[in-house]
């Protein structure tokens, strides 16, 4: 979303990162409190990763803060934006690679795979700050390879819980400087309802495989176009 927000809207990229932290934010608020009625987040691991992700998120605002709406900070926006990407689309293509790779190896301690998950939210806090980019298939990935032993469901609802306070509070920090459009905030909401419906429907009729390879190469098209 942030990538078709500066492309194709125009969108400045501190704007195009606010606006899509916020609408992040609220979405996946519904999705954690369902995911929390079923029992199915590991909130261990969300604690863990919100260690590294809020204090690296926080550091990250200030910088923005320091910089301001300048030319540089959107400049870095991009091209964090674009690694991000470039990042997310392997993560896609390889995810079926990574689960048997990860389930095959050696088990983790319980203290590496502690230190793992707060430098994930270092990197996770970073990324999803500067460029809004990254919870998703970065996350999963990783904590795929981290907990082979945790089933896709719980993993995802892990995910999704992690991303609700870094997004709130990254979004915050943009809404406060002043880089976040309300307009397109609340269009965006609106038109979620529909796409929701759209891709219930549409869930299933492709096959994922075929899915994964036009997602992850579009990304990294996007990806080398942002930097």
């Amino acid at each position: 979303m942030t990538p078709l927000l500066i492309l194709l809207f125009g969108a400045k990229p501190q704007s195009a990162v606010g606006t899509d932290l916020l609408y992040a934010a609220i979405t996946k608020i519904v999705g954690t409190g369902l995911n929390r009625h079923m029992g199915v987040v590991n909130w261990r691991i969300v604690g863990w990763q919100m260690a590294g992700s809020i204090p690296a998120g926080l550091v990250c605002l200030l910088f923005l803060h320091h910089e301001g709406m300048s030319d540089a900070a959107s400049r870095l926006i991009r091209i964090v934006l674009g690694v991000a990407l470039l990042l997310t689309a392997p993560a896609i293509l390889l995810k079926p690679r990574l689960r048997r790779w990860a389930e095959g190896r050696i088990p983790l301690s319980e203290r590496m795979e502690t230190i793992l998950t707060v430098l994930l939210g270092v990197l996770l806090g970073t990324l999803v700050t500067l460029s809004s980019v990254g919870a998703g298939a970065v996350g999963m990935a990783a904590l795929t390879m981290l907990y082979p032993r945790l089933n896709t469901r719980t993993l995802v609802a892990t995910d999704i819980a992690h991303a609700v306070p870094l997004t709130l509070i990254a979004g915050g920090g943009h809404w406060l400087e002043g880089a976040v459009d309300t307009a397109v905030l609340l269009a965006l909401l609106v038109g979620s309802i529909p796409g929701i419906i759209l891709g219930t429907l549409c869930a299933g009729k492709l096959h994922e495989d075929t899915q994964r390879w036009v997602l992850g190469i579009l990304l990294a098209v996007i990806g080398i176009r942002m930097i």
